[in-house]
């Protein structure tokens, strides 16, 4: 009996115990949830005056003798002594956008933007923006250019470079810089609009299947996967894009005045020099080259904020790299053992 009495109370202490650890456990995991919606996104900052010094050190300890690096380090001890800090150096932030169709970046451009705008000068500072798109959805991109906006509505300069392509969504983005650089061989322009559906109607009616698009609104669906496409459906499609197109024109023509429209916003896209003579950009110039002028007289820095991804997401971008990846692998593969 007292056996029993002890392991009753043993019992009972175990269950106190695991109840006030589970307990425990669930306000760990709510102050970890808070802290979470609260935090401070991850923002890196490379200053890449630090970065090139460190290039030209590197290159100078394989290249030039003892003497001759002996020598450098007194006069740069010598130098640094008399520097003193200018606080009046103009400071210099990059940032690099990388577009697909969701222009899903913009995630991260809108709380970059946000943390340049904390510190930038108006009328000293510059930002450069590198961006790599060939356009996608024109809300997205719209939002995206937004972003952009901001620098020139705070009155801080704009400078944005292309090293290789800015195409439709990618192009309204850039057209937004105070001036646009481009790469020579760079692809610009591409100021159109286009959708495309595949249309299944014909194939089911075929098999007698009908497909019931029940909507309120005339206009609520005009062109559908399943549906039949009527005359009137896609005139208004056509409508449709002919706005958005002409919304894209009225954009670009309000930053860029001095093209001529017409010429140039009939969705083709140019290669750099080409883009230079229709007055898309400003400059041919690879942004690397322009950011090492700069080195002498701006300080520079490069801002990023890395998105919190879940393991699903990182896994899936990982699978997807290894699938382009192989297929890449295979088709310089094929080609080597054709030629």
């Amino acid at each position: 009996m007292e056996f029993i009495t002890e392991l009753g109370l043993f019992s009972g202490k175990v269950f106190v115990l695991a109840l006030a650890i589970g307990v425990l456990l669930i306000l760990i995991a709510v102050l970890v949830m808070k802290v979470r919606k609260s935090a401070v996104p991850n923002i890196t900052v490379e200053n890449l005056n630090r970065k090139y010094e460190a290039m030209a050190q590197a290159l100078k300890n394989a290249v030039w003798d003892a003497k001759a690096l002996k020598v450098e380090a007194k006069a740069n001890k010598k130098k640094k002594k008399k520097e003193k800090p200018d606080p009046e150096r103009k400071r210099l932030y990059v940032l690099d956008f990388v577009g697909d169709i969701r222009a899903s970046h913009v995630e991260n451009l809108r709380e970059e933007v946000t943390s340049i705008l904390t510190l930038a000068r108006p009328g000293r500072d510059e930002v450069v923006a590198r961006i790599e798109s060939p356009g996608g959805m024109a809300h997205a991109y719209g939002l995206a250019a937004a972003q952009l906006m901001r620098f020139r509505q705070a009155g801080v300069r704009l400078t944005v470079c292309v090293d290789k392509v800015a195409a439709s969504g990618g192009y309204m983005m850039a057209v937004t810089g105070d001036r646009i650089l481009s790469a020579p061989f760079a692809i610009i322009g591409s100021i159109g609009v286009v959708a495309q559906i595949p249309n299944f109607h014909r194939l089911l009616k075929r098999h007698d299947v009908d497909v019931e698009v029940l909507t309120a609104g005339e206009f609520k669906r005009t062109v559908t996967m399943f549906g039949e496409i009527t005359e009137k459906g896609r005139k208004k499609a056509i409508d449709q894009i002919e706005d958005i197109h002409g919304l894209f024109k009225n954009f670009v023509k309000s930053y860029r005045p001095q093209l001529e429209l017409e010429k140039v916003a009939t969705g083709e896209y140019w290669f750099g020099q080409r883009a230079l003579d229709l007055k898309l950009v400003d400059e041919i110039i690879a942004s690397d080259d322009y950011l090492f002028r700069q080195r002498e007289t701006a300080s520079i820095y490069k801002v990023e904020v890395q998105a919190r991804k879940k393991w699903s997401e990182k896994l899936a971008e990982n699978i997807a790299r290894l699938v382009v990846r192989t297929a890449e692998e295979t088709w310089f593969a094929s080609s080597y053992n054709k030629g």
